[in-house]
């Protein structure tokens, strides 16, 4: 599998990051992003009119989304990953997968703005961001109630990672994540997972400072 990459991308990232939490091997073919605009250039717009990456090339396959090349690796190498397939479940992770598009416009947006300059509303951008991050922060809540870590399941699922890289880098964007302490936990439990990699402005685990103990109901 080829996968048209841009290393500051956190949707190209997303792809990575399922690969090697999969075991699936890439070849990466680096797109001079910014500066060069190369994605907008005659040999990707042929893979992908709407001039965006990642593209994944898998033979004759084309795929040009980012969460549905995460279904398409979680399919070949680790179906666990795509959730039980119970209704409501799936469910789950159809629901968190439509939302990873708000935090891209969102987040994204601002961050593009912050860091490439890109137009933008930046009040209006960080404002849906910021919405965006409280649903999710309700969403992890209500999965704690429930037992569950991860928003899905009680263990990760592509939904995890469709969201997680702009959350993650929501700071690049003016975005803190101070007051959200379910998603600083839930980052925590990803960046634990075995095989996790990084990308420019995401660390590892052992790099963060721990978080606070939070008591739990019951607790002395």
């Amino acid at each position: 599998m080829k996968l048209y990459d841009y290393i500051l991308s956190p949707s190209c990232y997303k792809v990575r990051l399922m690969a090697a939490l999969t075991g699936v091997k890439l070849e990466l073919r680096p797109v001079d992003f910014h500066p060069g605009a190369e994605h907008r250039g005659p040999e990707l717009l042929a893979l992908n009119p709407a001039g965006s990456i990642p593209i994944l090339e898998d033979g004759d396959l084309i795929l040009t989304e980012s969460s549905a090349i995460l279904v398409y690796l979680a399919a070949k190498a680790a179906p666990e990953w795509l959730g039980s397939g119970k209704a409501e479940e799936a469910a789950r992770v159809q629901q968190w997968l439509s939302f990873s598009g708000r935090l891209t416009a969102s987040l994204g947006g601002a961050r593009l703005h912050e860091m490439l300059l890109r137009p933008g509303d930046i009040d209006a951008l960080q404002a849906q961001g910021i919405a965006a991050l409280r649903e999710l922060e309700a969403g992890l809540v209500e999965q704690g109630l429930r037992g569950m870590r991860y928003l899905a399941a009680d263990r990760p699922t592509i939904a995890d990672i469709a969201c997680f890289p702009y959350v993650a880098l929501a700071p690049d964007g003016g975005v803190a994540l101070d007051s959200y302490p379910a998603i600083r936990l839930w980052s925590r439990a990803l960046r634990a997972l075995d095989r996790f990699i990084e990308m420019p402005g995401i660390h590892r685990l052992h790099e963060l400072k721990p978080e606070p103990h939070i008591e739990e109901p019951g607790e002395a």
